[in-house]
């Protein structure tokens, strides 16, 4: 991997994982439109752990009330407040994903990475983004969720395993089926992506370490950095465009990708 290959990959990750668009789709897709070879495990969980940096850098104030107010409900097993009781959503919506991560990753790897996947699930998850966007979202916030929508959000991210369906965009689809706005559906989205992606990255750390050869420490500190300013710059822009557009340039762009993948590589 050279430094253009470098630059360019970070930034797709960056700007994609927190677009309804599927990262992992554009991670895979774009080194095979420009000829390039794998970009290799090590430098998929430094890209990724940018994007968590960035998420994390961006709601610090709201994890940090979050997490007290959680863990403050365990150690004195008081009834949560608000805020304890939306760590409580986060991590049941952690779940399903988690389950079936730790269980399938490997057959999901071996199976799912294939053209005729990434373009099927990028369009039709793309037109169901779009369906869901013009009958739901009744304007609900984040904090109005209770235990039964959290847990569906969070098998709507277990789905985003497969490549091209893309998470945020999967589990803002059902944030606006459960009646949350645009905005709201998209900060549940990207908190609950926090502890998915940590365990996400832990499980590939693991995989990394029983692999022999050198690493190039140089590309995964760039890729590392540009990944996290771009996903920040993300999900800052896209906060307040969803307040005013909706998901039909995404779908669209996502039929679009879909079909381009099909003619081409199916």
């Amino acid at each position: 991997m050279n430094y253009l290959e470098s630059i360019v990959l970070a930034l797709v990750q960056g700007f994609t994982e927190f677009l309804p668009i599927s990262s992992s789709a554009h991670l895979i897709l774009v080194p095979v439109f420009m000829g390039w070879d794998d970009q290799g495990l090590a430098f998929d969980v430094a890209v990724h752990l940018g994007s968590l940096i960035a998420v994390c850098t961006y709601f610090r104030k709201e994890i940090k009330a979050v997490a007290s107010a959680w863990s403050q409900s365990i150690i004195t097993r008081s009834s949560p407040n608000a805020e304890a009781m939306f760590g409580w959503y986060i991590v049941l919506a952690t779940i399903p994903a988690g389950i079936i991560g730790l269980l399938f990753h490997d057959y999901i790897t071996a199976n799912f990475r294939t053209p005729l996947v990434i373009a099927l699930s990028t369009a039709i998850f793309g037109v169901l983004l779009w369906l869901v966007d013009r009958h739901g979202g009744t304007g609900r916030d984040e904090h109005t969720l209770s235990w039964r929508t959290a847990l569906m959000i969070g098998c709507a991210q277990a789905v985003a395993l497969i490549p091209g369906a893309s998470r945020s965009g999967i589990t803002i689809t059902a944030g606006l089926a459960a009646g949350l706005s645009r905005p709201a559906a998209a900060r549940f989205s990207f908190m609950m992506a926090i502890p998915i992606i940590m365990l996400a990255s832990l499980l590939e750390i693991k995989n990394l370490i029983a692999l022999d050869g050198p690493v190039q420490w140089d590309m995964i500190f760039l890729g590392t950095v540009l990944s996290g300013l771009a996903a920040y710059l993300c999900i800052r822009v896209l906060l307040k465009l969803l307040e005013r557009v909706s998901m039909l340039p995404f779908a669209i762009y996502r039929v679009l990708l879909g079909a381009i993948i099909f003619v081409l590589y199916v």
